[in-house]
Parts: C-alpha cells; sequence; structure tokens
C-alpha cells in the first residue's frame, strides 16, 4: 500500500524539520563524517530504511565500507572509532532510547567530557532531529535509493 508524501501534505511541517536539518549539516563545528555516522546510528536503531540507506551513502564517502557496516557494533570494535565518535554513538544511543535510559547521568558525564557545551548541545539537535525525520520517513515509507 503507497503510504502519503509526507512533506507533500505538510509542507510548512517539512520546512520546520529540513530547517533543523540544514542547521546541524551546515552551521555547527560538527565534523560532517560525525553528524552522518550519528543519522546513521539512530537511523538503524529506528528502523528507517530511507535514512539508513541515505546516511550509509554520505559515511561512504569519507570512511570505508567496512567500518559503515560495523556501525551497529561500534562497542565491539573500539579501536575503529576514535574516543569523539564514541561518545557520540554512545550519546546517541541514550537520547534515541529515552524513554528507557532517561539520558543518564553517566551518559552525559561522558558526552559532556568529549564535546564542548555547544558543540554537545548541536550533537543532541542533531541527534533530535534524524529521530525526527526517521519518525516521518518509516511510517510513510520513504523511498530508497538503493537498487537490487
Amino acid at each position: 500500500m503507497a503510504r502519503l508524501a509526507w512533506y507533500e501534505v505538510a509542507p510548512e511541517g517539512a520546512k520546520a524539520v529540513t530547517g533543523l536539518y540544514h542547521y546541524v549539516t551546515k552551521n555547527t563545528n560538527l565534523p560532517d563524517e560525525l553528524v552522518h555516522l550519528v543519522f546513521l546510528r539512530a537511523s538503524q536503531i529506528n528502523g528507517c530504511a530511507h535514512c539508513i540507506d541515505k546516511h550509509a551513502r554520505d559515511l561512504r564517502k569519507t570512511m570505508s565500507p567496512d567500518k559503515i557496516a560495523l556501525v551497529s557494533v561500534w562497542e565491539e570494535v573500539p579501536q575503529l572509532f576514535s574516543d569523539q565518535q564514541r561518545a557520540a554513538l554512545a550519546w546517541t544511543e541514550e537520547v534515541t532510547h529515552l524513554s528507557e535510559t532517561h539520558a543518564s547521568d553517566q551518559a552525559y558525564a561522558a558526552a559532556a567530557a568529549a564535546f564542548d557545551p555547544k558543540d554537545l548541545v548541536d550533537l543532541t539537535l542533531a541527534i533530535a532531529t534524524i529521530n525526527a525525520v526517521n519518525r516521518l520517513g518509516a511510517p510513510f515509507r520513504l523511498p530508497v535509493a538503493a537498487k537490487a
């Protein structure tokens, strides 16, 4: 069954979400690779095929396919990810699973140790943004670019 093109039905809502997306991808000091890494991990957790496809493609510009394939198990291969990437991935999981984790003090302290205050806020905005996009992309089944 075809689903609604949410961005056509609610263009003002799409514009608001796009504004957040533009901010976190163009107007922060966070490295592009880190932003797309966070986007990929949250999208994996949320099961948004469109976003997984998109951000894996974005990461292929700067990251090896082997490393991308291991993002979902990043804790098992710490040697592949920098300290800052591991902190961002951990914070992504913490914020994405907010109803379970409640953004624990321990996780917050680890993220705060890896990022200056502005970057931590921007990282959290990036996580919130991709979670919003996932919650639109998955239920409305945004298409993927991948071909069989």
